[in-house]
């Protein structure tokens, strides 16, 4: 069984283009807690954790805060932007997910759908995900319908 973190990048401020928003004061703070979370939930293994995010700001901005705390680098997938299509991504998950746990934060609806697919199997599926929430997933293989969520937590429950 591997492991899948799904995250939501922090509380993000309006502006244009969408690719360029930053963080919020407040969306900082989010991750923030949520990062001190992942933190301990990881514990011994977080130095194995591989960080994914996409190349909008808001995520890259979310990413280094995860990362710092976990003393991880973040890798830039272009694949995971908001509007992208979740079947590419369960694709490549299941070509470069298998080495161990994985962190990949994204955006709505993005983050929801791929949540929803990979554990309802239902290409309706959709898990609700506010800001810096974060699912997480184990599975033998990444595809439809296979993973379990067995932990979802949101700054509200920290």
């Amino acid at each position: 069984m591997t492991q899948l973190w799904i995250m939501r990048h922090g509380e993000a401020g309006g502006g244009h283009p969408d690719s360029r928003r930053e963080l919020t004061q407040r969306g900082r703070h989010e991750v923030s807690s949520m990062a001190q979370w992942l933190a301990m939930a990881l514990e011994t293994s977080r130095e194995q954790v591989r960080i994914v995010a996409s190349p909008y700001v808001r995520a890259q901005q979310t990413a280094a805060i995860v990362a710092e705390r976990l003393g991880s680098q973040v890798e830039g997938l272009a694949m995971i932007t908001p509007d992208d299509s979740v079947q590419p991504v369960i694709d490549w998950l299941q070509e470069d997910a298998q080495q161990g746990p994985l962190l990949l934060i994204s955006h709505m609806p993005l983050v929801g759908m791929l949540s929803g697919r990979l554990v309802e199997g239902d290409l309706r599926s959709n898990l609700p995900m506010p800001t810096a929430a974060i699912a997480a997933l184990q599975a033998e293989v990444w595809a439809a319908g296979c993973a379990e969520l067995i932990d979802f937590r949101c700054p509200a429950d920290i």
